[in-house]
């Protein structure tokens, strides 16, 4: 569909009509050069006017194609008892376009259940399956800037859709050829507000591990939403579990989709924790606390020997590792599981197979996670292989963590109460999350892991990226000491384990010494994201190897 079609069909809303007439030709071209296509992530684009960009008639589009699948699913009589949640989060315009969703839903024949506010992306995940529904819509860009919105899709086990589910909404969308087929007017008889913020916050507190009322009071606790959806439900939960010492980040507490007091609303970027850590040094306190706009990522800094350290989302992932583990009894260990991705470090894994629990991973994203906990669900119904392994914790390297079953994605607020818990438990003995860190190292072997993204600029770029991967692929030893590689691509029937697996363009190489490097590019962008676990007898030497290695992979990449 073309930019004089917007700006002149009476279909489109005035407003943005009005845009398309004041287009320049280069911005036309950039805005309707394609359509939206609907990944493993949903959609996920700037927000603008377009084919190309999020707005409410390409929403509407997904929207559309999500109905006919659920109608031709289940039919009419489910669709319009079971129904489909929404919900949406503090970015511009996610209110608007989640209520174009509903309208689509309902025009269709189809419950929907839409936020009465802005909810957490655990929260709607969690709603789901709390209603029953047969599916969930979320209007969220999680920790991307301020111009980007996006549109994610749960089936109705709670889990984000994977690959085969998603190219089902994806092949629907392509069937509808004309946008201006959409039906935005609202069935109000079938559309409910709801707020299932306190079952929520009840379902995380059934995670609690720690009961020393005394512990809880003690430990000093500064939290920043990064003006997103996580103060209701983090704040709550926190509060019911007896942690009373908690400072807000009042600049930051404020509902604001354009995030003004942040470079990035990303907990991952230290940058965004900057008004935490000054508040933490004003009050004295022991922890600081961050959660993105959607809340299902959490950025942890403790005060250790006088100043705030900064832990990474590997850290944080073994830290709970351990801590949920060590509150197992012994019986319950050995069919016990911990969930990770192939791309986050191997502390946890070593920590994990040392209580003897079983230790599984997935590829990138916590779709698979989640996925791998409804397969856990489905075995013990079945009485299958996998119905001996109890869930305890699923973690990723991107500050995601989950435990529990009362979503199937990464939950910020039982992350923050598990984090709460470890740090007051580690005061009452005069030690901080640091100091425990310290000791897995001491104890596992030291370990550094860093993320690196390698870029490329120019009009052939994607493709070049693609030739100099496809080129690694063809070499037995680009790099020194290798031991095995893995190629997720095209070895994925070969490899052990590689059943699991759907394919993905996804290189490992495991070194002789445990260190081991992921490479995984963009598939729309010349980006690559370079993914370093490195071993070595203490933090200089691992630095050092580090260091080496990134040279080798800039030169190839470069």
């Amino acid at each position: 569909m073309t930019r004089e079609l917007w700006a002149n069909d009476p279909f489109f809303d005035e407003e943005t009509r009005r845009i398309c007439k004041n287009l320049s030709e280069q911005e036309a071209k950039e805005l309707f050069s394609g359509t939206l296509h609907f990944g493993t992530g949903g959609l996920r684009a700037k927000m603008n006017v377009g084919t190309n960009r999020i707005n409410r008639y390409t929403v509407g589009l997904a929207t559309q194609a999500l109905s006919q699948l659920l109608l031709d699913k289940y039919g009419k009589d489910l669709c319009s008892t079971r129904g489909v949640a929404i919900g949406y989060d503090t970015r511009l315009n996610s209110r608007q376009l989640a209520y174009s969703a509903a309208q689509i839903l309902t025009a269709n024949g189809i419950k929907a259940y839409l936020s009465e506010d802005p909810c957490s992306t655990p929260l709607l995940g969690f709603s789901v399956m709390h209603f029953a529904c047969l599916a969930g819509i979320v209007l969220t860009a999680s920790h991307n800037p301020k111009e980007y919105n996006g549109y994610k899709v749960y089936d109705e086990e709670g889990c984000q859709l994977v690959p085969k589910k998603a190219q089902q909404v994806a092949q629907y969308m392509q069937e509808i050829k004309d946008v201006r087929t959409l039906n935005f007017s609202t069935d109000e008889s079938l559309l409910t507000y709801f707020d299932a913020t306190k079952d929520f916050t009840n379902a995380v507190l059934r995670q609690q591990r720690l009961f020393d009322d005394n512990a809880k009071k003690n430990l000093s606790i500064v939290y920043t939403p990064l003006h997103g959806t996580g103060l209701k439900p983090v704040c709550e939960v926190l509060k019911k579990a007896g942690f009373v010492n908690v400072h807000t980040v009042e600049e930051q507490a404020v509902q604001d989709g354009n995030f003004p007091s942040v470079p990035t609303p990303n907990p991952e970027d230290h940058r965004a924790l900057k008004m935490g850590v000054n508040l933490a040094n004003q009050t004295g306190a022991d922890i600081v606390l961050g959660t993105d706009p959607d809340a299902d990522r959490i950025g942890v800094a403790v005060l250790h020997k006088g100043e705030y350290l900064f832990l990474s989302g590997n850290d944080i992932g073994a830290l709970l590792v351990d801590y949920l583990l060590s509150k197992l009894p012994s019986e319950s260990k050995s069919h016990t599981a911990v969930i990770s991705t192939v791309v986050t470090g191997e502390l946890g894994k070593k920590i994990a197979k040392q209580y003897g629990a079983a230790f599984f991973e997935t590829l990138t994203g916590f779709k698979y996670i989640g996925e791998k906990i409804s397969q856990f669900e489905k075995a013990k119904k079945q009485n299958d292989s996998l119905k001996n392994f109890d869930f305890l914790i699923g973690y990723e390297e991107s500050y995601g963590y989950l435990a529990g079953e009362h979503v199937k994605d990464k939950d910020a607020s039982v992350a923050a109460l598990l984090i709460c818990e470890m740090a007051a438990e580690l005061k009452t003995q005069g030690k901080t999350l640091k100091d425990k860190l310290n000791a897995l190292h001491k104890k596992y072997g030291f370990e550094l892991n860093e993320l690196v993204t390698f870029s490329l600029e120019g009009e052939n770029a994607v493709q070049i990226m693609q030739n100099k991967l496809q080129k690694l692929r063809q070499q037995d030893a680009p790099f020194n000491g290798i031991l095995k590689t893995l190629d997720f691509l095209n070895d994925i029937n070969q490899n052990e384990g590689f059943g699991l697996y759907p394919k993905e363009n996804l290189l490992k190489y495991i070194f002789s010494d445990g260190s081991w490097l992921a490479l995984r590019p963009s598939g729309t962008e010349p980006k690559l994201k370079a993914y370093f676990c490195i071993t070595g007898k203490d933090h200089a030497k691992a630095q050092e190897k580090l260091e080496e290695l990134k040279k080798q992979v800039q030169k190839i990449f470069s």
